[in-house]
């Protein structure tokens, strides 16, 4: 049995995340990844670290976090556990402003909603005619 951690090249990082390896590249440019560890050819290698917390940037940028607030956290994680108050205050910020961001989906869905119930009823009653008009 091997202590050896498994390590990815950048496109079977870019599969298991989703990411493409621009993105990757890109991430690490601007610092929001650490360098990566390099293999004798000079080829970037991802460890499952690097893995998990690719799939949490993804995270928080599928959920509209703006690159600048992402770099403060990563910024915070790398300087010390004294800093998990400030990384517990900017996600709590982030998770508001979610619970905003889902009330607002929520009404917008049921305003869809009722209007597809709305023409269906109107199918219901007048079928033909209004196939006809194009409505």
């Amino acid at each position: 049995m091997s202590d050896v951690e498994p390590q990815y090249t950048i496109e079977e990082a870019a599969q298991r995340t989703g990411v493409s390896a621009h993105t990757l590249r890109y991430y690490e440019r601007i610092g929001l990844l650490d360098p990566v560890g390099r293999a004798p050819s000079g080829h970037r290698r991802y460890t499952e670290g690097d893995i998990g917390l690719i799939e949490f940037l993804t995270c928080l940028r599928q959920t509209g976090m703006p690159i600048r607030a992402m770099q403060h956290f990563m910024a915070l994680m790398r300087a010390g556990d004294h800093t998990i108050p400030d990384r517990i205050e900017a996600l709590a910020a982030h998770r508001e402003a979610l619970t905003e961001q889902l009330a607002l989906l929520r009404r917008h869905f049921e305003a869809i909603t009722n209007k597809i119930e709305y023409y269906r009823a109107l199918l219901g009653e007048h079928p033909d005619e209004l196939i006809r008009s194009g409505h």
